[in-house]
């Protein structure tokens, strides 16, 4: 045994000992890619006001899952394909001023939620794997998981240097970007799809049922703290990687649900942020 302490800490702490086997490994890096993504894209999100479309973009990828899972295709392809139809629906047919957008989010939200029952109702058999997807089990990321998010999250944040300041712009004022040349659709599109890849690799992480949690509550405690947008998009991408990555030990050596875990957390973060903040007024 060795006689270092710090040494000792870190090969036989309880733990640390979670690291030698293979799927902690997958979990821990799907859950550091996953958290940095979320935490950029979030605060564009809670910026823009765009948290009830999240919602809806997520409750209507559960129709991909229960489709795909109906024709026995991979369900994270079927819940991709639907979370980039209905946000990229929900973008066209609300800036043409065709419907109200709280309308379309309400109508691909049930519509996918709906067709996700339909097809899973007509599925011989139980569905076990899909309740991961309702509640979240990163313990199960495979290692193609681990990839995909890699690069999405290395996506997010080079389009995050590159467009940063039109980001801004478009978050926060869109007419004022108008005249500033900014080339407001395509960023516009090029974000929504960000958001929509976000959504569904974070469905492995915290579930249908609490991705919007986890897309704003780490955003939110950033804000109590920083009022710069650029200083809320690192706090924010800072607190929602440490933050799950803490979750995610703790799920495991109390075998509780990691989704349900990381988000309790952030929201014990975010009372006792918001109590200090008091205090301190």
């Amino acid at each position: 045994m060795p006689t270092n302490p710090f040494i000792r800490f870190i090969c036989f702490h309880p733990m640390l000992e979670l690291l030698k086997y293979d799927f902690f490994q997958n979990a821990l890096f799907s859950t550091i890619f996953i958290g940095i993504s979320c935490g950029l894209i979030g605060t564009y999100i809670v910026a823009k006001r765009m948290v009830f479309i999240s919602g809806g973009i997520t409750h209507a990828s559960f129709g991909g899952l229960g489709l795909a899972y109906y024709l026995g295709i991979s369900p994270m392809l079927g819940a991709t394909v639907f979370s980039l139809l209905s946000i990229l629906g929900i973008w066209s047919l609300s800036e043409n001023k065709k419907f109200r957008e709280d309308s379309l989010i309400g109508i691909f939200w049930s519509a996918g939620m709906a067709i996700g029952i339909l097809f899973i109702y007509l599925t011989p058999g139980y569905a076990p794997n899909l309740m991961s997807y309702l509640f979240g089990n990163i313990l199960t990321v495979t290692s193609g998981q681990i990839l995909l998010s890699a690069l999405l999250c290395v996506l997010i944040i080079l389009f995050f240097l590159k467009f940063f300041r039109p980001l801004f712009y478009i978050a926060f004022d869109k007419e004022y970007s108008l005249t500033h040349h900014v080339h407001i659709n395509a960023i516009d599109i090029s974000i929504t799809i960000l958001i929509a890849l976000c959504i569904v690799l974070c469905l492995k992480l915290a579930g249908i049922i609490l991705v919007i949690s986890y897309l704003t509550l780490p955003q939110a405690i950033a804000g109590i703290y920083y009022k710069n947008f650029k200083q809320q998009l690192i706090a924010s991408a800072l607190i929602s990687t440490l933050g799950s990555v803490t979750g995610l030990f703790i799920s495991a050596q109390t075998n509780l649900p990691s989704g349900a875990t990381i988000v309790i957390g952030f929201l014990i973060l975010f009372i006792i942020s918001w109590l200090v903040q008091k205090i301190r007024k």
